[in-house]
């Protein structure tokens, strides 16, 4: 019973008075405002998680140039391997360089026309051209985003082969990293293996 009299007798002069009444308001929007901060910050967390994942990504990238040349030595050394006659192989790609990301963009043209006559008859038509391209931001860290990754182009590939000793051998390794790889002759050496 005293505890209602005391919260009646609280709310009563908190709505008489103005200074508490706006105090009163003041507390409870920076109680909302905690509560939609606690919210949006445990959002925000599991956002950054996957942001912070697109960031390793981003450190592959870098290292993409490498990454691509190594995944096309174990790929080759493992085909040019299963091959008859050919034996243990090592292999050596060399890129010219590195990949290259074509960002999403936006385009807007704007054409306007305008046809002014004037008192003696003549007339003059003004035309005004407006073109902007923006590149398309995603996510809360404005990471472009990218259409295509366009792969880094081959310098050039060495085969060291224990069967290249063979002449039918060495030419059949030459014509297979020539087709799979889409190289010229000039790109490509097979050499034999101590």
């Amino acid at each position: 019973m005293k505890k209602e009299k005391i919260l009646d007798n609280l709310i009563q002069k908190v709505s008489q008075n103005k200074k508490y009444t706006n105090l009163a308001i003041i507390i409870s929007i920076g109680i909302m405002i905690l509560i939609g901060l606690t919210v949006f910050y445990d959002n925000d967390n599991g956002v950054n998680k996957i942001i912070d994942d697109d960031d390793s990504d981003e450190d592959y990238s870098e290292n993409n140039m490498s990454d691509y040349a190594k995944e096309i030595e174990i790929k080759l050394k493992k085909i040019l391997s299963e091959m008859e006659g050919v034996g243990e192989v090592e292999a050596m790609v060399t890129l010219v360089e590195n990949s290259e990301s074509v960002p999403a963009t936006d385009k807007t043209t704007n054409k306007e026309s305008t046809i002014e006559n004037d008192a003696q008859g003549g007339n003059r038509e003004v035309v005004r051209e407006e073109n902007t391209e923006k590149v398309v931001i995603t996510g809360n860290q404005n990471s472009m985003m990218t259409l295509k990754e366009v792969k880094p182009e081959i310098k050039g590939v060495i085969i060291v082969a224990q069967g290249a000793s063979d002449i039918n051998v060495k030419e059949s390794i030459y014509e297979a990293v020539k087709t799979v790889l889409g190289l010229s002759g000039n790109k490509v050496e097979v050499y034999v293996k101590k």
